[in-house]
């Protein structure tokens, strides 16, 4: 995997404000809810506050396995990892923004706040050129030859 690639995945996930989480339910059945993106820290790991006593916490202590999809302006990026809870008060500070207090209005100090780490084992993104003459000439291009448009886009495989 190029350097490259990694930092383009991460940079895709950097700007887009919401991820989708999805984590497995007791039961086995597949839960997604929007979740607040944080930007990733230095060692690729992902990170959301929650709620200690929430279905996040609840289902990625049963099952660490989950995944991530984001979705932005001719972006794409899915994350497969696992999770973990982590209640840490300090990272707790030098994550905190005045945006999270939305979600979390008792502030920083909330005892039922606390941190989802994701770790990353696989990513995948999609690119496209958002320009719309881009897009036409790859689809007329299509449409001409019969053939899958393959040059109007991006996508990547990548072992994180």
């Amino acid at each position: 995997m190029a350097n490259s690639d990694k930092k383009k995945l991460y940079e895709m996930i950097d700007d887009v404000k919401i991820a989708m989480l999805t984590t497995i339910e007791k039961n086995g059945s597949l839960h997604t809810r929007p979740m607040a993106n944080q930007k990733a820290d230095s060692e690729g790991s992902i990170w959301f506050f929650t709620d200690k006593d929430g279905s996040v916490a609840r289902n990625v202590k049963a099952n660490s396995k989950l995944s991530l999809g984001y979705a932005g302006s001719g972006a794409y990026v899915a994350v497969t990892g696992k999770g973990e809870m982590v209640d840490d008060r300090a990272l707790i500070e030098a994550l905190w923004s005045e945006e999270v207090k939305a979600w979390f209005p008792k502030g920083k100090t909330d005892p039922n706040l606390t941190l989802l780490k994701v770790e990353p084992d696989t990513g995948e993104f999609w690119s496209f050129p958002s320009a719309p003459l881009s897009q036409a000439v790859g689809y007329v291009k299509a449409k001409l030859t019969g053939e899958k448009a393959d040059d109007i886009g991006e996508n990547k495989k990548l072992a994180l």
